[in-house]
């Protein structure tokens, strides 16, 4: 049995891969930004606590996981939906996402850090947005490719701790991308090469693989069947 901590656990892949591995028996904590729907959504996952945790209010954060002890693996899978173009640039909500995904996922490991032991692992979320920007990814685009140098320097100053990413394409089963009109995702699959979008499933089983293989570090794993290539 392995101690887990998903941040970002309350909704999404977070949500999904925090079930897995507490319905495979491991001991799971997992938090989210409301205290209510955090301890709701551990009850139903089978998670052994629910945290409230805001990665955008880093200040917060040490204190918020002061109560958590030794951890085998750390995933931190909070994200924040961000619409921002240079034409229209919106400063605060900028600042808002490079704080969470870069300030607050730091933070995270640096609190957690005299709780991580030799044969911990990490891994880091990040996206495809990085490699094929869209309109209204300024941001976006932005932080997922910091997250490789964040990626770097943790698995230097962390070792012999582990320290991947995960790079999520569209997730058609997302609650995202099943919002999305069934065209656009049918577009989509057309241009990807195994003609079918990435599952929730198969970013958790590429998730649980960084963390369980011990010669795989500082890796960036991209989860889109080939999209990029489409």
């Amino acid at each position: 049995m392995s101690s887990v901590l998903v941040v970002g656990g309350t909704s999404g892949i977070g949500r999904e891969f925090a079930r897995f591995r507490a319905e495979r028996g491991d001991q799971v904590i997992l938090t989210g930004r409301d205290a209510r729907r955090a301890d709701t959504v551990a009850k139903e996952a089978g998670a052994v606590d629910g945290i409230a945790l805001d990665l955008s209010r880093p200040s917060e954060i040490a204190a918020a996981l002061a109560g958590v002890g030794r951890l085998d693996h750390l995933v931190i899978a909070g994200v924040s939906r961000d619409d921002n173009r240079v034409a229209e640039y919106d400063i605060d909500a900028a600042l808002r996402l490079v704080t969470l995904k870069l300030v607050g996922y730091t933070e995270v490991v640096h609190a957690l850090r005299p709780r991580l032991h030799d044969e911990s692992a990490i891994v880091l979320f990040g996206g495809q947005a990085k490699e094929r920007p869209y309109p209204g990814a300024t941001t976006v685009a932005t932080v997922n490719a910091g997250v490789r140098g964040l990626m770097n320097t943790l698995a230097v100053e962390l070792a012999p701790v582990r320290v991947n990413a995960v790079h999520p394409g569209v997730v058609g089963d997302s609650p995202h991308w099943r919002a999305r009109p069934e065209e656009v995702r049918a577009a989509l699959s057309a241009r990807t090469p195994t003609g079918r979008l990435a599952t929730m499933a198969d970013v958790v089983d590429a998730v649980d693989f960084l963390l369980r293989n011990r010669s795989v570090n500082a890796v960036e794993l991209a989860v889109d069947g080939g999209w990029l290539l489409g």
